[in-house]
């Protein structure tokens, strides 16, 4: 099983894996709606996949209740609000494969308005000339932006900002999200292809009850919550930048709650803004991420610390 270039399991160094009790997550999916797939999408005789509901896929992730979709079954989940695109992952997907290397791979998409969808350009480097087959492996370095590449309880991670400019996708506003399992064959009449074209080759066939891709939860890092109106993240003025020990806002974020992040969304310091500063002395040099909450206004921002 050959090292790809893209971040390693959990647990290793690079990693992107967020764990589901991260500080990042700040609420849940709130409701699922799932269309199964065959167990066996080469024997159209087969069964659907039947393990879970969709109302397992609401909530925080625990890594045992889950919806299997089966051979190229799809859920559609959406959330208290709207999902924005701010500094590092908006969101994280998370299935439960028993270990590092049985990886249960599945397209993510996103839409702004319920009906139309767009996908994550998806990455597989692992090698097509042998099949993964029903219980091989799969490195999860080999994989980029498909949900499952990482083991249970720990979410793959996505940025809005990839889908920036896209005709049609509000990338400040993403109300639904679409998890569609990919067929892991590298038969040409069922096989499903990356963004490059290359076949993905993972667990096939999975002729089970809990076949195909099995949903968790979707966690969510950046959310206006229903009735809430995000402001631009431009509109966050402050000084220095890099700074050694404290960054100064604009009077407007007075009293603004504030959280301050890594960059693998690990929450770090929070509380409330007081006399327009927040004091960043006992972090290490680095970059950190800054969000900002007041009233019915949010903001996000970089800030390096030297």
């Amino acid at each position: 099983m050959a090292q790809g270039t893209y971040a390693p399991a959990a647990g290793m160094d690079g990693t992107t894996a967020l764990y589901k009790d991260s500080s990042a997550f700040i609420d849940w999916a709130a409701s699922c709606v799932v269309k199964r797939g065959l167990q066996d999408i080469a024997q159209a005789s087969s069964d659907t996949a039947s393990v879970g509901s969709s109302a397992n896929v609401i909530g925080e992730a625990d890594g045992n209740k889950v919806v299997s979709l089966g051979d190229g079954g799809e859920a559609i989940v959406q959330f208290n609000g709207s999902i924005f695109d701010g500094q590092g992952p908006d969101f994280a997907i998370f299935e439960n494969a028993f270990n590092a290397s049985f990886l249960e791979l599945a397209f993510v998409e996103v839409s702004s308005d319920g009906v139309n969808y767009f996908r994550f350009p998806a990455h597989s480097l692992t090698d097509t000339n042998t099949a993964v087959g029903s219980f091989g492996s799969v490195d999860a370095s080999n994989v980029n932006n498909l949900a499952g590449k990482y083991q249970a309880n720990y979410g793959t991670p996505f940025d809005l900002n990839e889908l920036a400019g896209i005709n049609g996708l509000d990338i400040q506003k993403i109300t639904h999200i679409k998890i569609v399992d990919v067929v892991g064959s590298l038969d040409d009449t069922y096989a499903t292809k990356d963004s490059a074209g290359n076949k993905i080759n993972d667990q096939y066939p999975t002729p089970f009850p809990s076949g195909g891709f099995d949903l968790d939860a979707v966690g969510v890092i950046h959310l206006t919550p229903l009735g809430l109106q995000k402001i631009k993240v431009q509109e966050i003025r402050f000084y220095p930048n890099p700074t050694h020990e404290e960054v100064f806002l604009d009077e407007k974020w007075t009293s603004a709650n504030y959280s301050l992040t890594d960059s693998k969304g690990t929450q770090l310091i929070s509380g409330v803004v007081s006399e327009k500063s927040i004091s960043l002395a006992n972090l290490n040099m680095g970059i950190y991420f800054l969000q900002l909450q007041h009233k019915n206004e949010f903001g996000t921002a970089k800030i390096i610390k030297q």
